[in-house]
């Protein structure tokens, strides 16, 4: 049964001082993990819209090609949500610093593996099989990974500075669009021949760098003052997962609608786009890389400022201001697109990475830990982010791709989709509480509610 109490007197106060050292560690551990996770999914979202549908899929047509590619992709999302059942589940009862080193791991691992694997014209149809299932592990291992980070961090951070530290984390995820854009840059000098029998190998395995670099910082890193007052007090729940939908399904329910669009959006602008741009607007592909690149740093420079913001003023009418913008962004880009301008192009891309790719998404990575009580929260910012990005992320470059085969080249579906997406996130954000600089050790059944279970 339940029983509503208050949190105990024990427990760390409100307005406690964060230790800066920890603050600092914890915020470079949420950043190189974010990326890594980053870059391998760049790395392959590029090789999707430029060369894997000729290494991995070469006897069928090319536009049947694309779609199988971005198959492949969409695999990554499905595994996403039950990485984050495994690991969000063991980060609530054992810790947060254990499951970002072993999902570093893994998705570290799979993306070495890939730049490994034989092509079709070397062992026939088994090497799509192959690449779906590194795609496999890549996203069971990067199921937790930015949810684990930002609770971390937010659980870290001092109140009133909660916003811009755990924006932090999708700076780092703009890093890795970054890395991974410069890559593509590099391998792109090469010539084609040389691109397509070896060239793209070491643009994954060069992630063994990011690797070794992350798992470093993180075998250094502490558990959160939040985490380690519960175990202390013995309040970690035996089963979270279970405790989210006892207790926890309104939170849980918003969360996934605030980012199902988000994620759709995101993911047009880093992994449709480019392949768009390629095939139908024609324009020279070795300029791709360096609209990501751009559209990366200025992403990562936003989502700090965007957190800062959301400390200010809160976080509700930044995330909503932002959605509300990314409503009426996708006609201007498109009609921009298809121009070929590479100076128009290169502006709409930077206002999309800026909001939808970064910016909003960085505001979320303080707001929802803050929804969730501290019982299940890994649990609940995971499940509720992963599986969302099945119907987001995950399918949106393959459905995109879908409506301009199946409209003639016409961009106009995609874009009606973006703005239904926005429209739905701006809708469910409504229903969000307030959560700036809310007491981070209680736990909650409802989204204002504080409860514990008894």
């Amino acid at each position: 049964m339940n029983a509503t109490i208050n949190a105990p007197t024990t427990l760390v106060h409100p307005g406690r001082q964060a230790d800066p050292a920890t603050v600092r560690r914890a915020a470079l551990a949420g950043l190189i993990g974010t990326t890594l996770e980053q870059y391998d999914f760049v790395i392959y979202g590029t090789a999707s819209a430029l060369i894997f549908n000729k290494l991995f899929f070469p006897n069928i047509s090319p536009t049947a090609g694309i779609l199988a590619s971005f198959s492949a992709y969409a695999v990554g999302f499905l595994a996403r949500p039950l990485g984050g059942l495994f690991f969000s589940r063991l980060g609530d009862r054992l810790g947060r610093k254990y499951v970002l080193v072993a999902t570093l791991m893994l998705m570290g691992g799979a993306t070495l593996a890939i730049g490994l694997l034989p092509t079709f014209e070397q062992v026939g149809v088994l090497a799509p099989i192959l690449l779906v299932a590194c795609r496999f592990l890549q996203g069971f291992g990067s199921g937790a990974e930015q949810s684990g980070g930002a609770t971390l961090l937010t659980e870290t951070a001092q109140i009133g500075k909660r916003g811009r530290l755990a924006a932090l984390i999708m700076t780092g995820a703009a890093s890795g669009t970054a890395l991974g854009a410069l890559a593509w840059i590099a391998a792109q000098l090469l010539p084609d021949e040389q691109l397509m029998s070896w060239g793209w190998r070491l643009v994954f395995i060069s992630s063994i760098a990011v690797t070794i670099a992350a798992f470093v910082i993180r075998r250094k890193l502490h558990e959160s003052p939040v985490f380690q007052e519960l175990k202390q007090h013995q309040q970690g729940p035996r089963t979270p997962v279970r405790e989210i939908f006892a207790n926890g399904k309104k939170p849980l329910f918003i969360v996934m609608f605030m980012t199902i669009g988000i994620s759709a959006q995101s993911y047009t602008y880093q992994v449709f786009m480019p392949s768009f741009l390629k095939n139908n607007v024609h324009v020279d592909p070795t300029f791709i890389p360096k609209v990501l690149l751009a559209g990366a740093i200025c992403g990562g420079i936003a989502a700090y400022g965007f957190g800062w913001l959301s400390d200010h003023v809160g976080r509700k009418p930044v995330y909503i201001s932002i959605v509300a913008a990314l409503v009426v962004l996708p006609i201007p880009t498109f009609h921009a697109l298809g121009t070929g301008s590479h100076l128009l192009i290169a502006m709409v891309m930077i206002v999309g990475f800026m909001l939808a790719c970064q910016g909003a998404v960085g505001v979320t990575m303080s707001y929802f830990p803050e929804i969730f009580g501290s019982h299940y929260r890994y649990s609940g910012v995971t499940l509720g982010r992963e599986f969302a990005s099945i119907f987001g992320g995950g399918v949106a470059p393959l459905l995109c791709a879908g409506l301009v085969s199946a409209f003639g080249g016409s961009w106009i579906p995609v874009a009606v989709y973006m703005m239904i997406m926005a429209a739905t996130v701006v809708t469910a954000s409504t229903l969000a509480p307030e959560t700036r600089d809310r007491d981070l050790t209680i736990a909650r059944n409802a989204t204002d509610r504080p409860e514990v279970a008894a």
